[in-house]
């Protein structure tokens, strides 16, 4: 029998500072009534200087591993587009400071859906045998890639961690990760972007714009493709499993924005009430965001064993992507 990849941990990390819509207001313009109207953003956290995207997940990934009872993996996937550098990867640098090392590491850059992409490689290698027991951490520090002065940004997001252990186990059983569906567009590059600095403007010959090296999102055109892509990622994702929208206890969508969540639930048409939104409290932590909400659950008491979750992304790339899952009993008590 093929393994299944089997959630055994959980754990979530955020930086000590947060950040009022007052704060980013006093800069960008608007007022907190705005931010809140148009985004359902309460507050955020910002790392704060001399901190790294691997700060944060190595914090992410040690509570995760804590939970589980066993600190040893044979796999490290790190889902980020705010890596510490370049080149290499954070993945490995995370690994040898969580006292993994030798063990299998690298990178996934997806942006918003990295972590469902990265749930998605690591039960590929449990399903080969090639791994046994696998870290997924999405991570990201968004606030060193934003522009202060822009609203439509640097109001939404926020940086965090978010990070869950897999272990092989029987399909079916409580916990068990899957079937997934994956997509991409890569004609909407432009629509969820940082310009500058990668091979296309440093070859070109250009100087870069001071604005590209910001992120940059077209905001009405994301919102009509998040909630699109998203919808019918979903159920393609509840079809392969077999399981109907009425089955699901629990949305866990991507937390790009409160009126993107309500109008996706409306799609799937799953109540509202069963959509988890934490992003009034920390903003769209980009590839944190999935892992952070579900930690949220956990340890508010929302999920009981035998939940059925229904997981769901969008980001740049575009990417998009699903998967469901059984929530475990006793082991993650």
């Amino acid at each position: 029998m093929t393994p299944a990849a089997i959630l055994t941990g959980i754990g979530g990390c955020l930086p000590p500072r947060a950040v009022s819509n007052e704060e980013i207001a006093a800069v960008s313009g608007g007022s907190d009534e705005w931010i809140r109207s148009r985004t359902g953003i309460r507050r955020r956290y910002f790392a704060a200087p001399g901190t790294a995207t691997s700060d944060l997940a190595v914090g992410a990934g040690a509570q995760a591993l804590a939970h589980s009872g066993d600190l040893r993996v044979d796999t490290v996937l790190v889902a980020t587009s705010t890596p510490d550098r370049i080149c290499p990867a954070t993945a490995p640098t995370v690994a040898t400071r969580l006292g993994l090392p030798g063990v299998a590491a690298f990178d996934i850059s997806a942006v918003c859906t990295g972590f469902v992409y990265g749930l998605a490689t690591a039960a590929g290698l449990i399903a080969s045998g090639v791994s046994t027991r696998a870290l997924v951490i999405g991570a990201d520090t968004f606030s060193s890639i934003l522009d202060p002065t822009d609203p439509s940004t640097s109001a939404i997001f926020g940086d965090g961690a978010g990070a869950v252990v897999l272990r092989a186990g029987e399909p079916g059983e409580p916990g068990a990760i899957g079937p997934f569906d994956l997509g991409s567009d890569g004609a909407g590059r432009d629509l969820i972007t940082v310009r500058a600095d990668g091979s296309e403007q440093r070859l070109s010959g250009l100087p870069a714009e001071a604005s590209d090296r910001y992120f940059a999102m077209a905001g009405k055109e994301v919102f009509r493709q998040a909630v699109q892509r998203m919808a019918k990622s979903s159920t393609t994702a509840l079809d392969r499993a077999g399981w109907r929208t009425a089955d699901v206890d629990w949305l866990v969508a991507h937390q790009a924005n409160a009126r993107i969540l309500v109008r996706l639930a409306d799609e799937l048409d799953i109540p509202a009430e069963r959509a988890v939104s934490h992003i009034g409290e920390v903003g769209n932590t980009a590839a944190a965001s999935i892992p952070l909400a579900l930690h949220h659950a956990h340890t508010t008491g929302m999920l009981r064993p035998g939940d059925r979750i229904l997981l769901t992304a969008f980001g740049g790339g575009l990417t998009w992507g699903s998967s469901v899952l059984t929530w475990p009993g006793d082991s993650l008590a």
